[in-house]
């Protein structure tokens, strides 16, 4: 199967690899929500766990020069991505940010098509479907308040983000194995986050036992169960599929947000998630008819 095919249906052992990252990533919001380690601190202790817990494996790897670079920046984007993402999760609900962080498809679709790529209609249709069920979800926390918007905005410039870290990540696999590309693209981002934290004037070491253990799980979850798992699949699978099949990440969020939070969603959650799952849907079925 060729990767950079948008029409392809996964491999199985992609599909299960994506299915792990859903729940991975979808721990994710809740827990930046619960923590109240400063943001850019949370970015480079997860990072940096994620980085030591992947560099063991990476040593064995044959590592091209060039996919270090591409590594090395997909590493730097990624740190921008979780500096909106982390504040979208602190300033407006788990639930509406998530939302609006899953339109990174939409925007990996515009970088796969500037790059001369060719998108199917339907693949058009699915994600402009999912589009609407992000707007559901996402347009009643616009009018709430200054903060829940400042929250979108930094949600949405995560997004943009998201996409890119997506496709240069798949460029830099092309040469590196899997946990080579993860182990250089978490250190730069951690490296990249502890300027930032020292500069504000963060500690880094001294926090309760309570956020210890919330970083523990977001390295856990949402670094290795989640953004390794689709770093894994982007070997194989377009940025563009692995970027939609993201949109899953909204109502496992929104779910663990009422279970371990109480954070109750905006009112068009519902209707918004059944949009977003009817266009995941029509994107397998344009795979699985041009696979057959």
């Amino acid at each position: 199967m060729s990767r950079d095919s948008v029409t392809t249906m996964p491999a199985r052992g992609d599909q299960i690899r994506m299915g792990i990252g859903i729940f991975g990533i979808g721990t994710s919001g809740p827990l930046i929500a619960m923590s109240a380690m400063p943001i850019w601190v949370l970015i480079f202790w997860r990072n940096l766990g994620g980085s030591i817990l992947t560099a063991p494996f990476a040593i064995r790897h044959h590592r091209d020069r060039n996919g270090i670079k591409w590594a090395a920046f997909a590493g730097f984007i990624l740190a921008l991505h979780f500096g909106g993402f982390f504040l979208a999760m602190r300033y407006t609900s788990v639930a509406s940010g998530t939302a609006i962080v899953a339109l990174q498809p939409i925007f990996a679709a515009i970088f796969v098509k500037i790059s001369g790529q060719h998108i199917p209609s339907k693949v058009w249709l699915g994600m402009g479907v999912a589009f609407l069920g992000v707007l559901l979800i996402s347009g009643v926390d616009l009018q709430i308040s200054f903060r829940a918007f400042v929250g979108d905005l930094a949600a949405l410039i995560s997004a943009a983000l998201a996409a890119g870290y997506m496709m240069a990540g798949s460029r830099a696999q092309r040469t590196l194995e899997t946990t080579t590309y993860t182990t250089v693209c978490y250190f730069v981002c951690a490296i990249t986050a502890l300027p930032i934290a020292l500069l504000s004037g963060n500690q880094i070491f001294n926090y309760s036992a309570r956020e210890w253990w919330i970083l523990i799980g977001l390295i856990a979850g949402a670094q290795i169960l989640g953004h390794t798992m689709f770093n894994s699949a982007l070997k194989r699978v377009s940025p563009a599929i692995v970027s939609l099949i993201v949109f899953f990440e909204v109502p496992v969020s929104s779910l663990l947000a009422v279970w371990w939070m109480g954070q109750k969603p905006p009112v068009g959650i519902i209707p918004g998630i059944l949009l977003i799952l009817v266009g995941c849907a029509l994107v397998v079925i344009r795979g699985r008819e041009s696979s057959d």
